[in-house]
């Protein structure tokens, strides 16, 4: 178990550079950010400017914080990520140009390599004591606070690994798990 405090969390450019996130984990235990099978990150987005383009890799995006944005998909396709909490899939190959709803905003990713695993991205609100399935790799608490082994995990954090997780009362958790590997 290891527990990710969003403040500690190492900040990286875009692969792009038109833009920040802080990684929160990434498998197997020895990839890179230019071979991992999966990859969990938080980032910020305070610009209209375009999302990096991922080959190969699915991607899952949450809003967290702010009014969110319409993301425009090769041109043709918008979604409005203005829903916090609300999973968005697409293809990581995609032109993804965003135009701001409001001012800043943070959200919550899950990109998976095609073909190396499978993820699945879950919100939860809980409010008793819940045992992680064996392949979850991320608990993040998107709001409240939430509990395991004595560990306060506040509002931000992340967890990785499986066991019991004890949310208090209106706690909203993004889980992440991962098949396949």
């Amino acid at each position: 178990m290891t527990v990710r405090r969003f403040a500690e969390l190492p900040v990286v450019r875009w692969k792009n550079g038109l833009g920040i996130t802080r990684e929160v984990a990434m498998g197997p235990p020895d990839a890179t950010s230019g071979d991992f099978a999966w990859r969990v990150s938080v980032a910020d987005v305070d610009t209209a400017s375009p999302f990096s383009v991922f080959p190969g890799i699915d991607r899952t995006i949450v809003l967290l914080e702010g009014a969110g944005f319409t993301m425009t998909l090769d041109g043709e396709r918008t979604h409005a990520l203005t829903r916090a909490l609300e999973p968005f899939a697409f293809a990581g190959e995609s032109r993804v140009e965003v135009e701001l709803a409001g001012g800043a905003t943070r959200d919550f990713n899950l990109m998976v390599r095609r073909g190396h695993a499978r993820g699945n991205l879950g919100v939860l609100k809980a409010s008793s004591p819940l045992t992680l399935p064996t392949d979850c790799v991320v608990a993040h608490v998107a709001d409240g606070v939430a509990y395991v082994d004595g560990v306060t995990l506040a509002r931000g954090d992340s967890w990785t690994g499986t066991g019991q997780l004890s949310p208090a009362p209106d706690c909203t958790l993004v889980i992440v798990t991962i098949s396949g590997l």
